[in-house]
């Protein structure tokens, strides 16, 4: 599954938003308070939403009078686009949540899956709950079948905050409310600190990198016990990438911690994690990410460039890359011209905000930055030389 589309009306700068045709590695660049962290920001909403309640989540970020776009009233509405197989054919999905408020409490007003079966009529609607009622079809692969004859099963949710998908999608037989449920769960939206990943960690068990990457050592540790091939591969990969890595160990100590040492090639002894460079761990965090035996759909990962040589953006917008053309999706923000440098045109999107709302362009939209690309120009000397605000893509 991946990300097609994303339309959003009325949350924060996103007065009215769309970007479509997503690619599998996108590059967000922009001037602060351009709607960047926004933009991930709405991802991890409907992750905190399907985790609790949309009440809670907009808690989280001060309310609903906070996220709704400042003099609007109304609702707000955040709709994707996702390709899913269904019935042997590849299917473009749509999802849409439309938020309210009613003295004071949020409430959903609308949550849609929908379908458009063929070029004209109204879409095919798997799911669709208004206020916690609603119903889903428990047989959407019979294609065949006539809309009389689709098996409807009317539900009511204990309350109109709480998604449909969370609880419907629980259950093999909505199978679009099932897989977006899942899709959504399996998402990294990375928050990276390297004060968190250096300290040794209580002996435990950890498969894949949290978000602030506190349980780096303990991801390292069960690679290298349960996936040995994977582990050599980073171990490989940290060799090419930072110079003078020889090799990265997780250990056990007395006391039942486990601390990562890293072996440089000048030196006889390892030095651990708390000595050694935030580039070299935030390096190795990103390639264990990226690496992981079981992969997220998706990865959204803010300004990668911090604590990193520029030396090093290169080969780890690289591994980005490789990560995408294996079938992931990733979404990454940055500031950097060096980063920027190794990018195409179809992977590259400026946010402008302008008048206190937020749009979005695409660098391959661009003629003049296309034509400069193809002469030579690198998109990252293009950013830094404000060709990107110059420019009129439409």
């Amino acid at each position: 599954m991946k990300i097609e589309s994303i339309r959003l009306k009325n949350y924060k700068a996103f007065k009215d938003f769309e970007v479509r045709n997503l690619p599998n590695l996108m590059i967000i660049v922009g001037a602060n308070g351009s709607g960047k962290s926004t933009l991930f920001d709405v991802l991890g909403f409907l992750s905190d939403a399907l985790k609790n309640n949309i009440r809670q989540a907009l808690a989280l970020r001060g309310g609903f009078k906070e996220v709704i776009t400042r003099a609007m009233s109304g609702f707000i509405e955040i709709e994707m686009q996702f390709r899913l197989t269904l019935a042997s054919k590849e299917r473009l999905i749509t999802y849409l949540l439309q938020i309210g408020e009613e003295k004071g409490r949020p409430y959903i007003n609308r949550e849609i899956l929908r379908y458009k079966r063929g070029a004209y009529g109204s879409p095919y609607h798997f799911l669709d709950f208004t206020r916690g009622s609603g119903f889903a079809i428990n047989n959407e692969e019979d294609f065949d079948k006539t809309d009389e004859e689709l098996t409807r099963e009317h539900q009511k949710l204990a309350s109109d905050d709480t998604l449909a998908i969370k609880g419907l999608g629980q259950f093999e037989r909505f199978k679009a409310a099932s897989a977006f449920r899942h899709f959504i769960e399996n998402w990294h939206v990375s928050d990276f600190h390297i004060e968190h990943a250096r300290p040794s960690r209580e002996a435990g068990y950890a498969e894949h990198l949290s978000t602030s990457g506190e349980n780096l050592a303990l991801v390292a540790q069960y690679l290298f016990e349960n996936h040995p091939a994977v582990f050599d591969e980073v171990l490989i990969k940290m060799q090419q990438r930072v110079p003078g890595i020889e090799k990265v160990s997780a250990e056990s100590t007395v006391d039942g911690r486990i601390i990562l040492r890293f072996k440089d090639g000048s030196f006889k002894d390892p030095f651990i994690a708390n000595h050694v460079s935030d580039g070299t761990i935030k390096m190795f965090a990103y390639l264990m990410m990226l690496n992981d035996p079981s992969p997220h759909p998706l990865l959204c990962v803010e300004e990668p460039e911090n604590q990193l040589y520029p030396i090093l953006l290169q080969e780890l917008l690289e591994e980005f890359r490789l990560y995408a053309e294996k079938g992931g999706q990733v979404f990454v923000t940055s500031h950097s011209p060096d980063f920027i440098d190794g990018a195409k045109p179809e992977e590259v999107f400026w946010l402008v905000k302008k008048d206190g709302y937020s749009t979005i362009h695409r660098a391959s939209d661009s003629p003049e930055i296309v034509a400069l690309f193809e002469e030579g120009d690198k998109l990252g000397y293009l950013w830094k030389e404000n060709y990107f605000a110059n420019s009129h893509p439409f």
